[in-house]
């Protein structure tokens, strides 16, 4: 599964992309990314403070969107 982010520049917010946080094949049951969405969403923020979380999202590894 994946959690599929739409994010945009705190400094330019026209400036926008969608990035993606991979979970462990372990974690193939949606539920379980809802439970540990939260977390992982939070570390990512931490790691990238120049970007702002404007949605977000589950996936499963053979149905990635094109787009959110």
């Amino acid at each position: 599964m994946f959690i599929l982010l739409s994010i945009c520049l705190l400094s330019q917010p026209s400036q926008c992309r969608e990035d993606r946080i991979s979970l462990s094949y372990e974690a193939s049951n949606p539920i379980v990314c809802l439970r540990t969405a939260q977390s992982r969403l939070a570390a990512w923020q931490a790691a990238h403070p120049e970007w702002q979380i404007n949605s977000w999202r589950c996936a499963a590894r053979g149905s990635l969107p094109k787009d959110l």
